[in-house]
């Protein structure tokens, strides 16, 4: 996308990212909402570009990381590996709760460090209105004033896009369990469980 079709795009927050404000979420941003969402607007009035995501209607934006925020995964090795705890887990009180890994911060403090951008995940109004009806959430279509949504962020060392955890690939496949409705690609699901399976994310207190 251009940087002239850029500036005519309106960008909203989804509350779907809402909990990456709180503290004890995963992928923590350490920044007011608002603000937040008025840093991203002025990105993009400066010529940074949003690039294609994995369907047509998910955008992603990497910037610099203006915030404090932390990377929100770490490597796993034969020192800490050991610390990783398991447990099922619901990213939303609407969602199911599935087989999840993760680190305590508490335990893996050494690990973390600063995130050098952000990767800035968003979804068009159509999409966004499409699971809010689709999750019951739907508050008629004035709610929804602009043009994308930001529906996640991402601390990262990398300038590109990450591979979603495997569950979020499937996930994807049911839009009534909080998915986006796009079928599971195989290849991308085996490029998620091959970043994963060395990866792990940690929860502030779980």
């Amino acid at each position: 996308m251009s940087n002239s079709d850029n500036n005519s795009l309106t960008i909203g927050l989804d509350p779907f990212c809402f909990k990456q404000f709180d503290k004890k979420g995963i992928n923590f941003i350490p920044y007011p909402k608002e603000s937040f969402l008025e840093k991203v607007r002025e990105c993009l009035k400066n010529g940074a570009v949003l690039k294609d995501g994995y369907a047509p209607f998910c955008k992603h934006l990497l910037i610099k990381n203006f915030t404090e925020a932390t990377c929100s995964a770490i490597e796993i090795t034969e020192e800490n590996e050991h610390l990783l705890k398991s447990g099922y887990l619901a990213r939303t009180s609407k969602e199911l709760p599935v087989l999840t890994r993760w680190f305590r911060k508490n335990d893996v403090m050494k690990y973390i460090k600063k995130a050098e951008y952000l990767d800035v995940i968003l979804y068009s109004r159509e999409q966004v209105i499409k699971e809010s009806k689709a999750m019951k959430s739907f508050e008629g279509e004035s709610h929804y004033t602009h043009d994308y949504y930001i529906i996640s962020i991402k601390p990262q060392n990398e300038d590109y896009e990450l591979p979603m955890l495997p569950i979020t690939v499937m996930r994807n496949a049911l839009i009534d369990q909080g998915g986006s409705g796009v079928p599971i690609d195989r290849k991308t699901y085996e490029r998620a469980v091959e970043y994963w399976s060395k990866y792990a994310v940690f929860y502030e207190d779980a």
